[in-house]
This record gives structure tokens, sequence and C-alpha cells, in this order.
């Protein structure tokens, strides 16, 4: 579904049986309501909303509302899109150059976590907070190595989707700096795929 695909005669998304938790139908429609304003809008008055927007929104849970999965699956084309979009306004304002000196600073920030040693690419959670198992964490980044140095395929969806197994405190690493890690990863590889 894209931006345009999105009828408001009828719900874009299916629901959960009442009793179940889903997103929150009021907050889902408002954000896609906003998302589309501004993607076919040629108006400047709109606020803008980037692709980090869509990838970082949230919604509460609300009995009987949209399925999850059928939602965060076309927020991700939405993000898709909309980091396209962004790639080409920037390409169309500064040239190639200018987006290829960007997805090379990225990618040189990316990669020097990556080269880290197994057990050390971030830091420790501290007290008894819950954490990310580092050795999930450390395959995922063995992944991406060979994706970005030796050209594995590698769909932006597994970054998307990644599901670490739980730690506590130092025993795993900060979970939100790995997950301020991933975005920048899904925002280089959807810039490039």
């Amino acid at each position: 579904m894209t931006v345009e695909e999105i009828d408001r005669t009828e719900a874009p998304f299916g629901r959960v049986a009442s009793k179940d938790y889903g997103y929150n139908v009021k907050q889902v429609d408002q954000f896609l309501d906003r998302a589309r304003a501004f993607y076919t809008s040629e108006d400047t008055s709109h606020k803008a909303l980037t692709s980090h927007e869509v990838r970082a929104v949230s919604f509460d849970p609300a009995k009987g509302g949209y399925e999850a999965r059928a939602v965060d699956a076309a927020l991700d084309r939405l993000e898709d899109v909309f980091v396209q979009r962004e790639r080409d306004e920037l390409i169309a304002a500064k040239g190639e150059d200018a987006w290829l000196l960007q997805i090379g600073k990225i990618a040189s920030v990316l990669r020097g976590r990556l080269h880290r040693p197994d057990g050390e690419r971030f830091r420790r959670a501290k007290g008894r907070v819950a954490s990310y198992s580092t050795d999930d964490v450390d395959a995922l980044c063995v992944e991406l190595v060979k994706y970005f140095e030796e050209d594995k395929p590698l769909s932006v969806d597994v970054i998307r989707r990644a599901v670490f197994a739980p730690a506590t405190g130092a025993a795993g690493y900060d979970e939100a700096q790995v997950d301020a890690f991933l975005d920048r990863v899904v925002e280089m590889m959807a810039s490039i795929d």
C-alpha cells in the first residue's frame, strides 16, 4: 500500500477481535492522513514528515484495533517511499555526489562499529534493566559486514524485524544504542536498495 492507495471510504487494515489488542485506530488513521497530506501536497505549509519519523512512529494498544503486522508492513513500505523521495530531493538539489558523500559518511560510521570485536560492539546496559543478547546482536552484525563488504544479499526487512533474546543489565548490549544503530542501517539500506 502506498500513500495514494489508502482509501478513506473503508478501513485500510483488518482489525483484531474486539477483546484482543491491536494498534489504536484513531492514531494510525491520523498518522496516515498526515503522511498522505504531506506526500501529495506541493504546498510546503504542510508539516514536513521524514522517513525517520515514519520508522519511529508508535501507536498505543487498543482493543479491537488494527492488526499490528499489517500496519507495520505498510509503514515499512511508506518509509521506503519517503527514503527514496528524500534521496531524489537531495540529488536534485545538490547532485548525486552529495548523496554519495552522505551515504559514504553513514557507511563509514556503521563499518567502524561493525568491525569491533564480538561482545564489544555496543555499550553494556547498566543496572538490572533489560538488554539484548550480545550473541544475537553480534550474529546480525556479522551478516551486515557480509552485506556491506562482500555484497551478500540481505533484505532491509531482516533488519527491521530483527529480534534478540533478552539479557539483563551488563550481560547484554544497551537496547537504545543497538536500536539507534539499526535505524541508521535501515536508513542506508533503504536509500541504496
